[in-house]
């Protein structure tokens, strides 16, 4: 089963969430249109195995990675940044992980998949996330790359439709289009398409 949950950006502190409304605020006055609900987006995971927490954070909590079972790791703003633990994003493959914000999450949890190929497909593929700088638009697709589109990249390259996924009623999910397309651009061979995961210690 794969189960999807829609978080409302900045739930567990009042910093995200008003850089959020700032930035929602920035591209509806851009885009002549009401400002809109922003979402964060996590998967769960069960499997026969278990059951698996699928996110990605930022800033890194602490050194101890292992304990939130992270696959990869990848540069906020600016790779040179990367080097630096307070500039790193991190994906996590957390079995028997907690989703610090589940209790305001909205309209969830929403069954994306009870197809157990496609659920083993989402965890094996969790390694091969490609990564892009946070907070970046590399592929001129429109948005930037963030952890929506860690998760509509996972769910398209695991044969799931995440392109017809839809956000709660007035919502918006930044980042989402860029990784159904970036996910598109592999299938395809694109030149453009990134090099794999990676981890980082530090």
């Amino acid at each position: 089963m794969i189960d999807l949950y829609w978080l409302p950006l900045g739930a567990g502190g009042r910093f995200v969430a008003f850089n959020g409304r700032v930035y929602e605020w920035i591209r509806a006055t851009r885009e002549h249109r009401p400002s809109r609900a922003l979402y964060h987006t996590a998967l769960v995971v069960t499997v026969p195995e278990g059951r698996f927490v699928i996110e990605n954070a930022w800033p890194i909590p602490d050194r101890d990675p292992a304990s939130r079972g992270v696959v990869v790791e990848g540069p906020v703003w600016d790779r040179r940044l990367g080097r630096f633990r307070a500039f790193r994003y991190e994906v996590r493959r957390w079995r028997d992980g907690t989703i610090a914000d589940a209790h305001a999450a909205v309209a969830s949890p929403q069954r994306v998949s009870d197809d157990e190929r496609q659920a083993r497909q989402v965890l094996e593929i969790t390694t091969s996330i490609p990564v892009f700088v946070w907070g970046r638009d590399q592929l001129g697709l429109g948005e930037m790359w963030n952890s929506n589109s860690v998760i509509a990249w996972t769910l398209a390259r695991s044969g799931i439709a995440a392109g017809d996924i839809e956000p709660p009623d007035g919502g918006r999910v930044p980042g989402w289009t860029t990784g159904v397309l970036a996910a598109s651009l592999e299938t395809h061979h694109d030149p453009r398409a990134p090099r794999r995961g990676v981890r980082t210690t530090g």
